[in-house]
């Protein structure tokens, strides 16, 4: 249940029970032990109860699971196998991941956009220049440079399959944010694989040197 709230939506314990394969009362009762133990947060709206991770922190804790044990995040309740999609594109609670995300990131340090620190990754002025043209929301979160921790705003996540780090932070959510407003990928739905458009493929290709 805690690895389908990784694409950084809320779901019914209806919906989560369907995933684990368990019955509804017995969600319901995992679920509760796991709001009172701060993992997860709720809204209520009429009749149903939703459900998701409380905090980018918790996201974080559960993909250091997931690589320490190996395992394989489902990609919805009807399949548990990871294909080319899956490992191509897909949120990460709420930044991109994946081979793109990885090849994006390795760029960005290549052409010395970002550097990498011990705890985060700095931005520099060209890598602003850089991500400016990805367009909004990305380019607003540059201009207004909000007063958060360096680790925060920007830092690397070690990827759960390609087990090299992508971009996190404010920046990372951001850029995915941009990636799927400029229509270079689209959401798939009850699934964290995401698709990658022909515009977006061109893009990728055009701002980041990422693609066949």
């Amino acid at each position: 249940m805690l690895v389908a709230l990784m694409d950084g939506c809320a779901h019914t314990a209806s919906e989560l029970a369907g995933v684990a394969g368990i019955s509804p009362q017995t969600a319901s009762t995992h679920l509760r032990r796991l709001l009172d133990g701060g993992i997860l947060a709720v809204a209520v709206q009429g009749r149903h109860r939703y459900h998701r991770l409380a905090s980018s922190e918790v996201a974080d804790m559960l993909e250091g699971i997931l690589r320490f044990s190996d395992q394989r995040p489902p990609l919805s309740p009807r399949t548990v196998r990871v294909d080319a999609g899956f490992r191509r594109a897909r949120t990460c609670y709420r930044h991109l991941a994946g081979e793109y995300a990885v090849a994006i990131s390795d760029h960005l340090l290549a052409i010395g956009a970002i550097v990498a620190a011990a705890d985060h990754w700095q931005m520099t002025a060209h890598g602003a220049d850089v991500l400016r043209a990805v367009g909004e929301p990305l380019a607003a979160l540059i201009e207004r440079s909000p007063r958060v921790t360096p680790e925060r705003y920007c830092r690397g996540c070690l990827d759960c399959t390609e087990r090299r780090p992508h971009m996190a932070g404010m920046v990372g959510e951001a850029l995915l944010e941009s990636f799927l407003q400029n229509r270079w990928l689209r959401r798939l739905e009850g699934r964290r694989d995401l698709g990658i458009t022909p515009a977006g493929q061109a893009a990728f290709r055009r701002l980041f040197d990422v693609g066949a």
